[in-house]
């Protein structure tokens, strides 16, 4: 008597896990803008993990959320940070005044993060130059201590033009 042993169909569950583990390969390794109206956060630079993403020009108001692409001064010590979409809070548009005291950073005199002097890897740091934020700028805050944001000359003020949309917090 011969055993038969049933033939079993993928499961929806694993056809929908083998395309998710896809896409993340395809977005980390081939192409980092966002596709989907969908955005993950998985750094602790803001306190959202899940947000919507308005694709479009607009300019950004202070209190927004905002994805740009990456193209601040640090790409020349590491490239792979060109294009890179970073989430992160507007704290500042042209007009507003950036202020630094020591590693202190200000906005219209209100605090807006402490500038480290080094990485976590050891490379040094500089806090932002003072003065007006340019049109056509604006200052990208993180909300962690350890967010690499406009507080660093390194990252600098971001131009509006590398803006790639507008997100809407989930959770």
């Amino acid at each position: 008597m011969k055993c038969q042993i049933p033939l079993r169909r993928p499961r929806v569950s694993t056809l929908v896990a083998t395309i998710s583990v896809a896409a993340v390969c395809w977005r980390l390794l081939v192409n980092h803008t966002p596709l989907t109206p969908l955005v993950f956060n998985i750094s602790d630079s803001l306190p959202y993990r899940v947000g919507w993403l308005h694709r479009g020009c607009y300019s950004p108001a202070r209190g927004d959320f905002v994805v740009y692409a990456f193209n601040g001064p640090a790409v020349r010590m590491k490239p792979g940070l060109q294009g890179q979409p970073f989430f992160k809070k507007v704290a500042g548009v042209a007009g507003d005044i950036v202020q630094v005291s020591g590693q202190q950073v200000f906005i219209n005199s209100a605090p807006v993060g402490v500038a480290k002097t080094h990485t976590h890897d050891g490379k040094a740091l500089r806090p932002t130059n003072a003065g007006p934020i340019p049109d056509g700028f604006f200052y990208a805050q993180g909300m962690s201590a350890d967010s690499f944001d406009s507080r660093y000359l390194e990252s600098g003020l971001v131009p509006i033009t590398n803006v790639i949309g507008r997100v809407t917090p989930l959770f």
